[in-house]
């Protein structure tokens, strides 16, 4: 392979990495390590041209995410997951996610009519809109998401006041993650976008970067999202 050749391909790779919603630190240290095998943060840093300052806070938000696996030591060591295993992770939630989209084609040609769902740009508005959500729940929020400490910097006096209204919260993310008191918490590795349900009446569905969302407050949409995510609650 010539040497245009390889710069082409290796664009096409940093394009598809961008759409599994990681950013360009996460990347270049994601492809550092490939090459590496195994490293510290201060190696991958300068392997990957990334400033040392902001290697911690990248390599954490890869192993959020499923891409690199972390032991524990002085220094801390870091190495790619498996990337069959890593594969199969991707090829699963696209699945699921055109399994998503299947049953909401699906309710638009029942219904005959297009069933709303708003589309919310920027992160702080899709913030305001999964707090407004929290809100007006009455009964119980359901959150499957990677960025639970973003979600609490944002929302967690929205999640205290829903408690203290008797609302049942419900919360899947990574492992070794802090949740907010009293909620109920489900751990699972492999999460890439936030997922919200409340009263099985509305859903959010955000990008992994919380930067866009899709919102709707069709029941039979919430019941369906609500029902996949107890199918990755229960998997082993």
């Amino acid at each position: 392979m010539d040497m245009d050749s390889a710069i082409e391909e290796y664009k096409k790779i940093v394009d598809s990495l961008e759409k599994l919603g990681l950013s360009q630190y996460e990347i270049k240290a994601f492809l550092a390590l490939i090459m590496l095998g195994v490293g510290s943060a201060e190696i991958i840093a300068k392997n990957a041209k990334i400033p040392r300052t902001s290697a911690y806070k990248v390599l954490d938000s890869l192993e959020e995410k499923g891409f690199i696996i972390s032991s524990e030591g002085r220094p801390k060591m870091y190495k790619p997951e498996n990337l069959q295993t890593l594969k199969n992770r991707i090829i699963e939630e696209i699945e699921e996610l055109f399994e998503k989209l299947q049953f909401v084609e699906s309710i638009f040609m029942e219904k005959g009519e297009p069933q709303l769902v708003y589309t919310v740009y920027g992160k702080e508005k899709v913030m305001k809109k999964i707090a407004e959500m929290i809100d007006l729940s009455e009964e119980e929020i359901i959150i499957s998401t990677p960025k639970i400490s973003e979600l609490r910097k944002s929302v967690e006096k929205n999640i205290e006041r829903a408690l203290k209204r008797g609302v049942r919260i419900i919360v899947v993310t990574h492992p070794n993650q802090r949740v907010p008191p009293g909620v109920i918490a489900y751990r699972k590795k492999g999460l890439m976008a936030t997922d919200i349900v409340c009263d099985n009446k509305s859903a959010l569905l955000a990008s992994p970067e919380l930067n866009a969302c899709g919102y709707t407050d069709n029941p039979a949409l919430a019941q369906h999202l609500t029902h996949f995510i107890n199918i990755l609650i229960e998997k082993e």
